[in-house]
């Protein structure tokens, strides 16, 4: 398909502020791990609507390293996936060019993704964006716009993955927001064991029709002690100041807390133990859990929402 002027001479005005752009090298290495093994058709596709689709890393900071690095993983399944870099900040996008190449680009925008259109005004697909430690600089009232905007580029079965990191990415909280139909809402998705059904479950994100809040999900060191501190201070801007009983995210520290008193036991055989029977606790307690010890081996809890134990056993 053929395109219009390149988006950098496209007059409309980036939506956002510029981050800190302080990313350091291999920061956001686990969160890329754990997109490879939760939707890796979502990536190694390149039939239909996805052929050609962006895997778009929002954010990148003063250097382009984290949108390089996730372009080599993400290339080890998909030699030929198009990675394209968004930056605010003109001096960030001129900084990045010289590592641009035939499949990866970098481009000026914000939230409204710099997506060129073609001449049946069509415009670029994109697969998946990861906007990692952008939205927390933001005021809470402006997420949701941001999430409207990015969701809208996304082709329909399209992820977004947003959250927040330690400095170092040995702890994250992100959610999961897929386009997508009611239909497909209610099925499993690739790489994740556990069918769900949408109208019995209590999502941390309430999102308009034909956006799904597919999971929450905590990201912690396997090899580190088990603090749940280090995971409420990264989590994502529309949650961060709802830890105030009576909120589901309250509700669910306050759980995951008591599950591991009463896993404490599981101490003596080391972290990943003790992490998966507060898991399977939490499970018992009402949250519909990934519970597969892929993920929780690798220190990822993949959280659904909440079915009240009265509704599963109805």
């Amino acid at each position: 398909m053929k395109h219009k002027a390149h988006p950098f001479a496209t007059p409309r005005k980036p939506q956002g502020q510029a981050t800190r752009g302080k990313t350091t090298r291999n920061r956001l290495r686990r969160v890329d791990n754990f997109i490879l093994r939760y939707d890796p058709a979502l990536l190694h596709s390149t039939s239909g609507d996805l052929a050609g689709a962006f895997f778009v890393d929002l954010g990148y900071g003063a250097e382009p390293f984290t949108t390089l690095e996730s372009a080599a993983r993400f290339r080890r399944l998909n030699p030929t996936l198009p990675v394209l870099g968004v930056e605010i900040d003109p001096e960030r996008v001129a900084t990045a060019q010289p590592y641009a190449d035939a499949q990866t680009c970098f481009r000026l925008g914000g939230f409204n993704l710099p997506l060129a259109v073609g001449a049946d005004g069509g415009r670029e697909g994109v697969r998946l964006i990861r906007a990692f430690n952008v939205l927390r600089q933001y005021e809470e009232a402006e997420v949701t716009t941001a999430y409207a905007l990015l969701l809208r580029a996304l082709l329909s079965g399209g992820l977004l993955i947003e959250g927040t990191s330690d400095p170092f990415g040995r702890y994250w909280v992100a959610h999961l927001l897929r386009r997508t139909t009611l239909a497909q809402a209610s099925s499993t998705q690739t790489g994740c064991m556990i069918e769900r059904d949408r109208t019995q479950l209590t999502p941390f994100v309430n999102l308009p029709d034909g956006w799904h809040a597919e999971a929450l999900v905590f990201s912690i060191n396997p090899r580190a002690a088990l603090d749940l501190t280090e995971l409420q201070a990264v989590l994502p801007k529309n949650l961060i100041h709802r830890m105030q009983p009576g909120e589901p995210i309250y509700d669910f520290f306050d759980r995951w807390r008591q599950a591991l008193r009463e896993t404490a036991a599981w101490q003596v055989w080391g972290t990943r133990q003790w992490f998966a029977a507060s898991a399977r606790r939490l499970a018992e307690a009402g949250y519909v859990i990934e519970l597969h010890r892929r993920w929780l081996h690798h220190g990822y809890l993949i959280v659904y929402g909440y079915r009240s134990t009265s509704a599963a056993a109805s």
